[in-house]
Parts: structure tokens; C-alpha cells; sequence
């Protein structure tokens, strides 16, 4: 069973308030969901959205019986304004987007996440939908997959790695994990170990791709912070530093700050709407969790929420 991670403090930060409306944005198995439900009670609303199947049909088990008007739906957060409206969720008092890959996806060999044991490269979140990461890697010629595992898997030794992929492809496809990690791994000149196996960026970079993760989280978010009532907030798990840079740029920019002027006086700047934060950094998980859930140990949480009316800056900038 997958396992939520930073749970409490994630709905701590949330401040679930029964008769509430929610949105998880990121389903996954129903963990934190499960959680939200209970607290918004008998007159609460929850939308549970994912786009892998079996995750959401593990989530409705897991959820079934709960108080509240509890829907769940499959698409792709992406579409999280889209999908708030066909569902009667015009507003919501609480947003979360977990941005991990779950337990279940990791260890299932046919869904090709990890490398640590051999199965088809896929990592489709979406199992119905879209180019694999074989596909994917196919039709990428040495330029394109460098500027990938260097912009999405900061992969120092992108060019390195991308011109033995060409060689390795060139002699015979390359359609599991195992041959990937073993090309990437004699490419990088290292050998897996237990604190960072050599191919760990260059798999985050395509599955990153294969399921436009970056694209999706930056729409989500802007989605979820126009959505929020005021006093709303919105709670983000992610667990690189990628993801983690994009974030953060995205709330500041909404949270703004109090800018003195040459002629006097000081002027806000920021994006409506103008947002707080819950709390000045990212949480981490805690060392009771680690050794619960050592993979929960780069997972960072953020939280922001919107701001009353009567907490409106008054002086702005135009809107960007």
C-alpha cells in the first residue's frame, strides 16, 4: 500500500474545516483524500482527480463509505479548472497537488518507472494515453536528448550519456528499464549504489516528458490559486529540486511583496490573486517518517492561501 507522505502536516496546512470543499488534485491511492474527507464531514466536498486507472479504482475502494459529497474523476490536473467546473466545483477551500510517483506505480515492473527491476519502458501515468518513454527516446536524436535529461533530470553528463544512447539504439532498440539503466549507467562511468543510481535523473527526465509534468504542475497551480475561496489554501508535495524551483517562482510571484517607490510610499507587486503564505519555507518530512518511508525523503511541502478581501493590497501593479 502506498503510503501518503507528510500527511498530517499537509492537512494541517490545508486547515480542512467540515462543510468544506476540496480538491485533490493528484488522487493517487486515496491516502491523503481518506484524511480530508473525514475532516470536511457529512457536508463536505471533496473531487479526487488521477489519470491512471488503477490508482483511482484502489482510491474509490479506499474512500467508499466516507461522509460527504465525495467525487472522483480521471484526467489530468492539467485540467484542473476544466474539470473543477464539469464536476460543480466552481471555488474550493482547499487545493493539494501531490507531485510523487507512488509505491505502486515504482514496483510494478509493466508500468516502467524504475529501474530497479527490468520491464518495459513506459512510465505513462496514463496507461491509455500518449507516447512511452521508448517512443519517446526512439525518435529523440542526440541534441534533443540532451537538452532533455539537462533541462528536466539536470543530468551533468547529458551529452555523454545521450550520444551512448544513439550508439546502443543503433544495434538494437531500446525497450526495457534494464537495458536503459545499463546503457546510461557504462555512459556515466558509475555503477548503481545506495544513494543514487547513475541513471536516477536521466529516468526522472523522461518521465517528466512522457507525461508533461512540468506544463501540467505550472497550469494546475495558476488553476488552483485563481479557484481558491478567500482564506483558501493550496498545498503542494513535490520531491525534486526541479519541481520544487517551479513552485516556489509560482507562489512568490502570487504572494508579491511591499516595494518602496522613489517618490515615497511603498507599492505591492505581485499577481492577482494575491496569496500568503501558510509558512516561510518548505516542511520536510519528519525522522519518524523517513524511517517509516525512506522514499519519502526529498519531498518538500509548500503552502499558500488566499487573501481576504479586507487583506487586499490596495496599491498594484497590472495585472501581468
Amino acid at each position: 500500500m502506498h503510503v501518503p507522505v507528510m500527511l498530517f502536516e499537509t492537512i494541517e496546512y490545508l486547515a480542512i474545516r467540515p462543510g468544506g470543499s476540496y480538491v485533490d488534485a493528484t488522487l493517487g491511492n486515496g491516502g491523503h483524500a481518506e484524511l480530508i474527507a473525514r475532516q470536511a464531514g457529512a457536508t463536505g466536498r471533496l473531487l479526487g482527480i488521477d489519470r491512471d486507472p488503477t490508482a483511482l479504482a484502489r482510491a474509490a475502494e479506499r474512500l467508499r463509505g466516507l461522509p460527504g459529497d465525495i467525487v472522483l474523476t480521471r484526467g489530468n490536473h492539467h485540467d484542473l479548472g476544466r474539470l473543477m467546473d464539469a464536476h460543480g466545483f466552481a471555488e474550493a477551500d482547499g487545493v493539494l497537488i501531490d507531485c510523487g510517483v507512488s509505491s505502486e506505480q515504482l514496483d510494478t515492473p509493466s508500468r516502467g518507472f524504475s529501474f530497479q527491476q527490468d520491464g518495459p519502458l513506459d512510465m505513462r501515468m496514463d496507461p491509455d494515453s500518449g507516447a512511452t518513454a521508448a517512443e519517446l527516446l526512439a525518435r529523440l536524436d542526440v541534441a534533443e536528448m540532451t537538452r532533455l535529461f539537462r533541462t528536466l533530470g539536470e543530468e551533468p553528463q547529458a551529452g555523454r550519456i545521450a550520444r551512448a544512447i544513439a550508439r546502443a539504439r543503433e544495434a538494437e532498440p531500446i525497450t526495457t528499464t534494464g537495458r536503459l539503466a545499463e546503457v546510461v549507467t557504462r555512459a556515466s562511468g558509475g555503477r548503481p549504489d545506495r544513494r543514487r543510481h547513475p541513471a536516477t535523473r536521466v529516468f526522472q527526465a523522461l518521465r517528466m516528458a512522457v507525461n508533461g509534468e512540468m506544463e501540467a504542475l505550472e497550469a494546475a497551480l495558476e488553476a488552483a490559486m485563481a479557484r481558491l475561496r478567500p482564506d483558501g489554501r493550496l498545498a503542494v508535495i513535490v520531491f525534486e529540486s526541479l519541481t520544487g524551483r517551479l513552485v516556489k517562482r509560482c507562489m512568490t510571484e502570487h504572494v508579491g511583496r511591499q516595494a518602496a517607490q522613489p517618490q515615497g510610499g511603498v507599492r505591492w507587486e505581485g499577481r492577482r490573486p494575491a496569496m500568503a503564505w501558510v509558512a516561510r519555507g518548505a516542511a520536510k518530512p519528519g525522522a519518524r517518517e523517513l524511517a517509516d518511508n525512506p522514499r519519502a525523503r526529498s519531498a518538500q511541502l509548500r503552502a499558500v492561501r488566499r487573501l481576504t478581501p479586507a487583506e487586499e493590497p490596495r496599491l498594484t501593479t497590472p495585472e501581468q
